[in-house]
This record gives C-alpha cells, sequence and structure tokens, in this order.
C-alpha cells in the first residue's frame, strides 16, 4: 500500500459489505479530473517499487473492477 499511498495520495475511503457478497474490499479515491487519475496513475506504474507491490499481493486478489465514477450535485442533499 505505501507504493499507492505514495502517488494517488489518501483514499477517500475503504469499505466492506455487511450483506452480499464477503471478503471484498472497495477502495475510493478521489481525483480532480481524469488527467490527473492518469498521471498519478502513470507515475505510480514507473515506481520499482510497483511491480514487487503487485507480486506480493495477486494471492489476495481473486477479481478487480475499476470504476469511475462522478459527483452529481442534487439540489435535495445541498447541506447534508
Amino acid at each position: 500500500m505505501p507504493v499507492q499511498l505514495k502517488y494517488l495520495g489518501r483514499p477517500l475511503g475503504m469499505f466492506t459489505s455487511a450483506v452480499g457478497p464477503l471478503n471484498q474490499i472497495t477502495h475510493l479515491w478521489g481525483f480532480d479530473d481524469m488527467g490527473e487519475f492518469e498521471r498519478r496513475h502513470l507515475a505510480r506504474d514507473k515506481d520499482p517499487d510497483w511491480p514487487a507491490y503487485l507480486k506480493a499481493s495477486e494471492h489476495l486478489i481473486t477479481a478487480q473492477e475499476t470504476r469511475l465514477i462522478r459527483r452529481v450535485e442534487l439540489p435535495s442533499l445541498k447541506g447534508a
């Protein structure tokens, strides 16, 4: 995780489900725009420690899904 934190910053949150599929974790990372997302990930991918991290954690990952989401401003949630 240190190499992730070095380039991506701290996650907005890490979550696991209480109901439904178990033994899953969701990381939520925030970026100002797609350019920042790409720059940070490219820098991380070039770090010599990144392949070692992937190798050390590969036994923990059985499936992975990446989603890019964006905030929706809803007037009914203002101040919430």
